[in-house]
């Protein structure tokens, strides 16, 4: 009788392996669902809230931009008015007050300001056509000087009223400092404005994470019953309120920026127009330029970081409160249910 072939250890194993079934891990679902109402809800609210901030960022650039616009042109310029007289020759007064002014360091060139050039500037509140010579207006001199080197005003304006009794000398540091006042009152109020909205940010992002833990308490206590440890629970929620912080965040400066793009757009093509000349020169240019975009992308990125960290603080709080509870049951001074 013929013994049967004996199987090898390697043979034995091989076929053993051939009929085990493979193994397949299952995919980790997150502890929140990816979306839901109270999600979209604060996402729709960050939108809101970052599309304020960056319009109100945008909004102190530009008046600071336009502020400084402004100061600059004032103190590159002084301005000497003369009254007119019976008894005065004009263009000889206007010449001697140029003249008188360009012998001071610190002034540039001098520029006298004709009738026909005048009248132009009337011309809005008097109307067209208007004859100098039947009314007492007073004639200008335009002189520029050094900005970095400005002359001894207080000499030059005794100097003038010396010479030249109907003439007085502007040298616009009034309107200078009420346009720095009113330039740092609007950052003033534009900084308050962003503080506001970026508290309303954090109460609104500890309500919804806290309303998210009370609809998933039961997940939480689970996890750590089995052994999960708080950062890793924190971690969690952390993630899921970064991806709908950079939602909120992102739409809310993309319309932020798309306003000022369609903005100064619109204001360029209109330059012509009373309007736009007004509000050009009431508020400047819409575009806030490359800084501008640039702190707009900034404060999409610290909302973001701003909601993620305090709804990491809030669960972090929450568990230790849960875990309070259940080493003490009896305690429930200062901790919520």
């Amino acid at each position: 009788m013929t013994e049967p072939p004996s199987r090898s250890p390697e043979n034995a194993a091989a076929k053993i392996q051939q009929k085990r079934p493979e193994l397949r891990v299952r995919p980790t679902a997150p502890i929140l669902p990816p979306s839901n109402i109270q999600g979209s809800a604060l996402m729709v609210v960050i939108s809101i809230m970052a599309f304020l901030a960056c319009l109100t960022l945008g909004g102190v650039s530009m008046v600071r931009s336009t502020a400084a616009s402004w100061e600059s042109q004032i103190s590159r310029e002084i301005t000497i008015q003369i009254k007119p007289d019976d008894n005065l020759d004009m263009e000889k007064a206007l010449t001697q007050a140029r003249d008188l002014a360009l012998t001071f360091v610190g002034t540039k060139g001098g520029q006298i300001v004709d009738e026909a050039a005048t009248a132009r500037l009337l011309e809005p509140w008097l109307g067209p056509g208007l004859d100098l010579k039947d009314l007492p207006v007073p004639r200008l001199v335009i002189i520029t000087i050094d900005e970095s080197n400005p002359p001894d005003f207080d000499s030059m304006r005794a100097l003038l009223k010396d010479s030249i009794p109907q003439a007085s000398l502007d040298d616009h540091r009034t309107w200078v400092d009420r346009l720095v006042s009113m330039a740092h009152t609007t950052v003033m109020i534009g900084t308050g404005i962003l503080l506001l909205v970026f508290t309303a940010m954090v109460l609104t992002v500890v309500f919804a994470t806290r309303g998210a833990l009370s609809g998933n308490r039961h997940v939480v206590e689970v996890l750590h019953f089995v052994g999960a440890e708080s950062s890793f629970v924190a971690t969690e929620f952390q993630k899921h309120f970064l991806k709908i912080s950079l939602k909120g965040s992102a739409i809310g400066s993309a319309l932020a920026a798309f306003f000022f793009a369609t903005a100064g757009f619109w204001q360029s093509r209109t330059l012509a127009t009373p309007e736009t000349d007004q509000a050009t020169a009431l508020f400047g240019t819409f575009s806030v330029g490359v800084l501008g975009y640039a702190g707009i992308f900034a404060t999409m990125i610290v909302i973001a970081l701003l909601t993620t960290f305090t709804a990491r603080l809030t669960v972090m709080r929450t568990i230790y409160e849960i875990d309070t509870l259940r080493s003490d049951p009896t305690r429930t001074d200062g901790i919520g249910s």
